[in-house]
This record gives structure tokens, sequence and C-alpha cells, in this order.
């Protein structure tokens, strides 16, 4: 395999044109004619017996190529990005100029290249000062979650419907006099004041007493994700069978017994603002870094290829079609509720994926000026946490993988240099 490199008119771009010698390359094609021979069936032949010239004469001689292309081209590109020390950003747009059997092959790949980026100002970033202390309100807030938590359901039998109350109701909504899918339940447990009905409808069964029946009207809201019902009249067949109401438990000592290793109501919310402090601390930490960051990158001068971009808001993508997965929901379904396309996400989602790569970029070109590294120590240590956390303090494939060890390497490098740019800031 032989290679040549130029420079394209366009920035952080290479043109690669690359040779495969044409022994290589038939070795390609007699491959993909094994592969490939038990699906043709020519007249004079058992069905996948007849030989490759045969093959070749009956449906032309062409017809291997695009896959020993394929078969050879992958592995001279990767071989030819490696030989030449590329750091590649952009999916290769190809193009073949000669390709003959017993001929070398010969072909061009155009690629864009990871930029440089040129510091500004780095040291000495004025930012204000970002903190967050905990509040009683924010102790409290917390202490009320975990008497719901701890909560329990009491029958009510000498009342109608509160606000408050779990609802366990029948129903069945109808749209111009015809029910619709999705629009009935029985035995549904209903939290009035929850909202997570159709606006209206939970007003609607407060008073109502149990084995009461009623009609319920109510309007679909304009925005509503089914276009059917979007904006449309709707009545409601309800039915309540049973009246709850949650019973908080007091909070005092024995409340502290039961739900936390402390004694006293007053050791669990110190407890509590502790741990709170810590989170807040974490987040003014994340938050501090950030504004910095943000500021470095307003002095940096870097050209930003398009497809960088254009693999970064991918990715994007990726990560929220995995999210969507856990609720039980595909990216297509996401998309057609919101009444938007792949491209009209990745539009949306283009400045914020131009934002990460300038500040990996900038980050980057920081640990270069000041030579930031992490020692093997370091590595080392962060490795025998990983393996803990992991389960795999045994594995030494995992405790000896090099990629493990590089991934490491790159985080630690990253957090020194964020470090280094916090530390040399004035902050306010």
């Amino acid at each position: 395999m032989n290679c040549k490199v130029e420079e394209t008119k366009n920035a952080n771009e290479v043109k690669l044109e690359i040779t495969v010698e044409a022994e290589k390359f038939d070795e390609a094609i007699k491959k993909v004619y094994f592969k490939s021979a038990k699906y043709f069936n020519i007249p004079g032949f058992r069905k996948g017996k007849a030989p490759m010239q045969i093959v070749e004469k009956y449906y032309g001689k062409e017809i291997f190529y695009e896959d020993a292309f394929n078969e050879v081209a992958q592995d001279a590109l990767e071989e030819a990005v490696k030989e030449n020390k590329l750091e590649v950003v952009s999916r290769p747009d190809i193009e073949v100029t000669q390709i003959e059997k017993g001929k070398d092959l010969i072909f061009t790949a155009v690629m864009q290249t990871k930029p440089e980026a040129k510091l500004g100002k780095y040291k000495g970033i004025e930012i204000k000062k970002i903190e967050y202390n905990v509040s009683d309100e924010d102790i409290e807030h917390e202490l009320g979650h975990m008497q719901e938590h701890n909560s329990r359901l009491v029958s009510i039998e000498d009342r109608p419907v509160e606000s408050g109350d779990i609802a366990n109701i029948d129903f069945e909504g109808f749209v111009d006099g015809k029910a619709f899918e999705g629009g009935k339940a029985e035995g549904h447990d209903l939290e009035i004041g929850s909202n997570t009905f159709i606006p209206g409808f939970e007003d609607q069964v407060i008073g109502m007493k149990i084995d009461e029946e009623k009609d319920i009207q109510v309007k679909f809201p304009e925005e509503y994700f089914s276009k059917e019902l979007a904006g449309k009249d709707a009545t409601f067949k309800v039915k309540v069978h049973e009246i709850k109401k949650k019973e908080l438990p007091k909070l005092d000592d024995e409340f502290a017994k039961d739900v936390s290793e402390f004694d006293t109501l007053k050791e669990l919310k110190e407890d509590i603002k502790q741990k709170q402090q810590k989170q807040n601390d974490e987040k003014a930490r994340y938050e501090t870094q950030e504004a910095v960051m943000k500021a470095v990158c307003e002095n940096i001068e870097v050209e930003i290829p398009s497809g960088m971009v254009e693999i970064e808001t991918e990715n994007m993508l990726k990560d929220i079609e995995q999210r969507l997965s856990y609720q039980g929901l595909k990216l297509e379904q996401y998309l057609q509720m919101m009444g938007k396309t792949e491209e009209d996400m990745k539009k949306e989602y283009e400045p914020q994926a131009i934002e990460g790569i300038k500040s990996r970029l900038a980050l980057e070109a920081i640990i270069k000026a000041e030579k930031i590294e992490a020692t093997e120590e370091e590595i080392d240590e962060k490795l025998k946490e990983m393996a803990k956390n992991y389960g795999k303090e045994n594995d030494e494939e995992f405790l000896k993988n090099e990629n493990v060890r590089k991934y490491i390497k790159e985080g630690l490098t990253s957090e020194k240099a964020m470090d280094f740019l916090v530390k040399n800031a004035k902050i306010k």
C-alpha cells in the first residue's frame, strides 16, 4: 500500500491518494467470489458451482469490484491515517480513480483533521464567586420528602373527595359522543392536585362521594401530543370507588430513629445539611469551572471543521435516544410528538456542540502549553479505584488494559488542567 498526502485549499483538510497493489486487489476479488458463489445461478452449472471466469463473463467483470473495494479500502485507509499520524475528525469523502482486475486499485479520500486552538488569555481570568449555602427551607424540604416516603394511606368514608386525597376511580372518555383509544381505566388511583390529568379534570372530582357517578367536561390542550384529540371538548364518565388520604408521620426523635441511624431529629437535620452542602459545593465547583472555561473559549482562535460538528451532534442525538429508551420511547416517536426531524434537532444542538468542541480544544492547548500530565502513580491509584467500583479488582486483563489506562490518563490530565485554570483565576 502506498499513500500520497496533500493539503487542500480548505483549512484542516487533507487529501490522501491511496494505492493498493494489484495482487492484493485480485486476492480480494477471489475472496468475494468464494463468499458469494453460492448465490449465482448460471445455465449449464449447478447453483454455486460456476467458475469465477464464467461468472464474470455472464454478469460482467465488474460484478465483484464494489465488494472487493470494501474488502481492502477500509484497512488501507486506516493504515494510511496511522502511518501519517493524522488526527481525523470527519468521515472520508472517497473517490475511486482506478479499479480493474489485474491493476492497482487507486482511490482518494478527503478528510478533515483536528485543528489546534490558538490560546488567548487563560491565566488570571476574572469571574464572580459562585457558592450555594443550605437554608433551613432546604432541610425542611428534604424532611418533607422523607415524610412523604414514609407516609401511610388511610381510608376515608365520612366525607367527599378533597384536594390532596387519592381517589380510586373508573373513567371513560368520549369525544363527539364516541369513546377514544386510551381514554378508559378501572380502579385507577388519582392523586388530586398532582396535575397528572387533563386540566380541570381533578378539580371536578373534588366533592364526589364514594360510589357517586358524574360526567366531567374538559377540553384537551391545543398542544396535546395526540393530534386527534388536541383542542377537542371531551366528556369523561367517572365513578369514585374509594377515597384515601396520606397520613404523614410526626417529625420528632422517633421519626429520626425510624428513618435513619440517628437518635434525634437534630442529628438527622445536621446530617441532611452536611450532605446537601457537599452537593452544593460540588455544584459550585462545576459551575466555576464552566465559567472559567467559557471565558477562556472567548479568547481562543480556532476554525472548527464541519465534520467535527456533525459527529458531535450525532453523538448528542444518540445520548438523547438512549435516555428516551429508558422511558420506553423511540427517537422517531419523540420527534413525531415534537413535530421535528433529526436534522432540526441537529441544528438546534449545533451551538452546544461547537461550545463543547471549543472547550476540549482549548483544554488540550492549555495541557500542551503548561506541560500538564498525570503521573503513573496517579493513573494506578485511579485504576484501582475504578476496578473496585466495577468489581474487577482481580481482573488482570482489565488492570493491564492499555486503552483503560489511556482513558484514565486523559481524564486525570483534563481534571488537572481545569484545576490549574481555576487556581489561576481571579475569583471575586
